[in-house]
């Protein structure tokens, strides 16, 4: 399957372009931009087939068979309406959009033309959360009790200038960061969140986004679960799991970088530790994409339905940052 890329920036060139590389199902035929010389520019760096003019070109092309919107935060609707027009399948970096209403949109586009529509969830293909997940569902901690995953980084070093722009981006790290965090907790979990409580700070170098934060969530099953993010640390990402027999945890969880490992504890005691590498995690994901947009039996493991349930949550957890209030989902 020949994916184009609609707003081809750091994020592609550092971790999409070797996980085309290693995709089996999938390959990248061609990119758009909003600045031109820098389109050109990598089409010539990573010897990409074909540079767009427009973002409609590139949708249009029937040389591209599927379309990964990588554009910032409040061009997705617009690109995703777009490429669906088109009857082009769609794969959207998180977040989804900027609010549930536009995800609703996305999402009745794409059931109306008929296509797949997924949100680009990358965590649910890491070996160390899969794993995490399937200990989880053996029962190897009981009935889980409190779950909590904290992503941190140095956003002063980040080269995505825009991160900071509430025009362009719809929040700080909450919705950069902690909706990897957040889908991986209900995906590890096998549950949803139905309670959403948020305490976040504001620093000058952050402007109007939040720079740190802590949600609290509890999960229809009544797991409660916290996840702690911040743009001011070196890079961490936690996901832990406790449950009424032990727990689990792996630090970094969420790296590609290294292989981690998965810890579970009984008694107060290690019982099992398992290394695991999360290095492919990029290319399954793109191998699954193009496996279920062609008719394959798995599906997609991050469904547009699903994306829009995480908007929703995302969303409250906003709403009870500004109102000091808990926010119940329907």
């Amino acid at each position: 399957m020949r994916f184009g890329i609609l707003g081809f920036g750091h994020h592609a060139a550092k971790r999409l372009m070797p996980a085309f590389r290693g995709a089996s199902m999938a390959k990248l035929g061609g990119l758009w931009r909003r600045d031109p010389a820098k389109a050109a520019a990598d089409a010539e760096r990573f010897a990409i087939p074909a540079v767009f003019p427009s973002a409609e070109a590139l949708c249009s092309s029937p040389e591209i068979d599927a379309v990964f919107v990588v554009s910032p935060d409040a061009l997705h609707r617009e690109h995703v309406l777009l490429a669906l027009a088109h009857g082009k399948p769609v794969l959207c970096e998180k977040p989804l959009a900027m609010h549930v209403g536009e995800a609703e949109e996305m999402l009745a586009a794409a059931e109306r033309a008929g296509v797949l529509f997924g949100v680009a969830q990358n965590m649910r293909y890491n070996l160390a959360i899969d794993l995490m997940r399937r200990w989880i569902a053996e029962g190897r901690v009981g009935r889980p009790q409190l779950a909590h995953a904290q992503f941190c980084y140095e956003a002063g070093r980040s080269p995505r200038t825009w991160i900071t722009d509430p025009t362009l981006a719809l929040g700080g790290p909450i919705g950069d960061v902690g909706i990897h965090c957040l889908d991986a907790l209900c995906y590890v979990l096998a549950d949803e969140v139905v309670a959403v409580n948020t305490l976040a700070h504001r620093d000058p170098a952050s402007g109007e986004v939040e720079s740190h934060a802590v949600v609290a969530v509890e999960f229809r099953s009544g797991t409660l679960g916290t996840v702690t993010v911040t743009t001011r640390a070196a890079y961490r990402s936690l996901m832990e799991v406790v449950g009424e027999r032990g727990s689990l945890s792996c630090e970094d969880a969420m790296t590609i970088e290294r292989p981690v490992s998965l810890v579970q504890r009984e008694g107060g005691h290690v019982r099992l530790e398992q290394p695991v590498s999360n290095a492919d995690a990029f290319s399954r994901m793109l191998d699954s994409f193009a496996a279920a947009a062609q008719g394959g039996p798995e599906p997609y493991r991050a469904s547009g339905a699903e994306g829009v349930r995480n908007q929703r949550v995302l969303d409250a957890a906003y709403r009870s940052w500004r109102t000091g209030q808990v926010q119940r989902l329907p």
